[in-house]
């Protein structure tokens, strides 16, 4: 019977030996998985065009080997009030690695008020510091029709923000193509297919010189 009951105890042993090797691999495999929300409005949300069309999925698709999740959460006409009001929510479904902010254009072109915007964009770095989650800030630019002042107000709000709480400041990713007609659609605001190609190719760098350090 003890010679019964000590190979029962051994196979046991055996079997913990196994479980708990494979239950580490499993564990680190999904520490290592890399999911990228996108936080933003009609600019990363493919606005006049189809899904696949956009940076976003076309940054999904350059990223498939490299077993990164994206997650676009960008709707056109979204202002930070409306991004942080959905932030908690989509932390906790979706449990990101990296956020990338690209917000404020809808709030300048409605002209609310610098303080306001800032104010939301401090608790959405805040809310996603605080779940772990590494942000990632987009100058963005408006144009300068409200006055030199509210440019320059909104304008120093990312930068601040990001010195203050250590962030990459990503530069306004229309920068070098809202100026040429021919990348842009009939509204003059949003990019066109043609754009969404070379916007993707420059997040890949940009993005990824963060993503993968």
């Amino acid at each position: 019977m003890l010679f019964l009951n000590t190979n029962a105890l051994r196979n046991k042993i055996f079997i913990l030996l196994i479980l708990i090797p494979l239950s580490l691999i499993s564990d680190q495999l999904q520490a290592k998985e890399t999911k990228l929300l996108i936080l933003g409005d009609s600019l990363s949300a493919a606005y006049g065009l189809k899904q696949e069309q956009g940076w976003v999925s076309l940054l999904q698709n350059a990223w498939q080997s490299d077993d990164v999740i994206i997650i676009n959460a960008a709707i056109s006409g979204e202002t930070t009030d409306g991004a942080l009001a959905r932030l908690p929510r989509l932390l906790e479904q979706h449990s990101p690695t990296h956020i990338f902010v690209e917000l404020g254009g809808n709030d300048g072109l409605q002209g609310h008020p610098v303080s306001k915007m800032r104010d939301n964009l401090e608790k959405i770095i805040l809310f996603s510091q605080k779940s772990e989650v590494t942000v990632i800030l987009q100058q963005m630019q408006i144009p300068t029709n409200y006055g030199k002042r509210y440019t320059r107000m909104f304008t120093n709000t990312y930068s601040d923000l990001a010195i203050k709480y250590e962030l990459k400041l990503l530069s306004f990713f229309l920068q070098n193509i809202a100026l040429d007609k021919n990348l842009m659609q009939r509204d003059g605001i949003h990019p066109n297919a043609k754009a969404q190609l070379i916007i993707a190719k420059d997040m890949q760098k940009t993005l990824g010189d963060i993503i993968f350090p």
